[in-house]
Formats: structure tokens, sequence, C-alpha cells
């Protein structure tokens, strides 16, 4: 057979099923984002709850089944605001949760820095990946640390990564962060 015959029926066959939805798409994924944000209060401090919606990638699950633990670390920031365009910062603090698979019990663990040592283990991965996306009443701040009645925001994003180099490598290594996925960063005004 001629090869300009074979490269023609292979260019046809590829707008064919390009268009037809039958190829699969380069990348259609939809990009992580925190929903469902609630700023509260228990009796002794300010609580935040959010929710991380699309966090996990096909190669963090394929990292994660290769023993490479998958974190997810949540930053907030706390600031009184002023009138003026200096505002004050409260708190700035970070909560991380990490989810590892044991291939010998072959179950996840979820280790939640704002629960610590109540950490989670499950053979469903949904329920996993559902606790470790979850931030439920994390503790910002004493409320007796607050005044009544004044403006604030909270600053909230979220890293989504793996962590691909021991030892806090990550760090040292040049570019070794180009991986990790973050959120868009959130801000939630409230008064007190």
């Amino acid at each position: 057979m001629n090869k300009d015959f074979v490269r023609l029926i292979i260019l046809c066959t590829f707008l064919i099923l390009v268009p037809s939805g039958l190829l699969p798409a380069a990348d259609k994924k939809v990009p992580p984002s925190v929903k469902d944000i609630i700023v509260t209060t228990s009796d002794t401090d300010l609580l935040l709850f959010a929710t991380v919606e699309n966090g996990f990638t096909p190669k963090m699950l394929t990292s994660l089944h290769n023993g490479v633990p998958i974190v997810f670390t949540f930053h907030l920031e706390l600031v009184k605001i002023k009138r003026t365009w200096l505002n004050t910062t409260l708190v700035d603090s970070t909560v991380t949760h990490t989810m590892t698979w044991d291939e010998q019990r072959q179950e996840y663990r979820v280790s939640l820095s704002e629960k610590e040592g109540k950490d989670i283990v499950t053979r469903n991965f949904k329920q996993a990946s559902r606790r470790m996306a979850e931030l439920n009443g994390a503790k910002v701040i004493a409320l007796d640390r607050l005044i009544p009645d004044a403006p604030y925001a909270i600053h909230f994003k979220v890293t989504l990564m793996e962590r691909d180099l021991p030892l806090g490598l990550h760090r040292i290594v040049p570019f070794s962060s180009l991986w990790n996925i973050e959120t868009d960063s959130r801000t939630i005004e409230f008064r007190f």
C-alpha cells in the first residue's frame, strides 16, 4: 500500500473521531475549587468549614497507589480590616490533610492536622477522598481575641500537591512545585 494513502486514511479517521467525541479530549478536567465556605463560632473559637471540589488528578491517584502521600494544605489568613489600607494580620496558618495508601492492608489513611491523633482509616476511596477534601470546624482564633462588631476577612486557598521528594527536598530543588495545583484564593468578609 502507498504510504500517502495510509496517511490519508489515518487523517480521515482522526477527523471523523475527534468531532464525534470518541477520542479522549486533550484535558477537559475541571480545575479544583473551594466550595461551601462557612465561618461560624463555637463557645470559645472562630471556626472555618470548607470543601475542595475536583481535588484529585489521575496522576495523584497513580502516585498514591505507588506509595507517594497526597497532601492538601489549607492556607488561611485572618485580618482585621481597617479604614486605612493597612490591615492587621491576626492569624496566618495552615492546616494539612495527608492521604496514604497501605498496599499490604489495602486501606487508605487520612491524617488531619486539626484533629491530631484521630486518623481516618478506610478501604473506601470515596470516603477517604471526602474526608481529605473537607475542612470541618478548623479553629481559627479564640473569640476573646476579636473585637465585637469589627470588620474581619479570611483569605483562604488550598494547595493540592504530591509529596514527590522526600524529607523536604521540594523546598531545595528548584521547580519541584511546578506540579502543585492550587485553588483560587477566596476572601470571606464578616463582622464578629
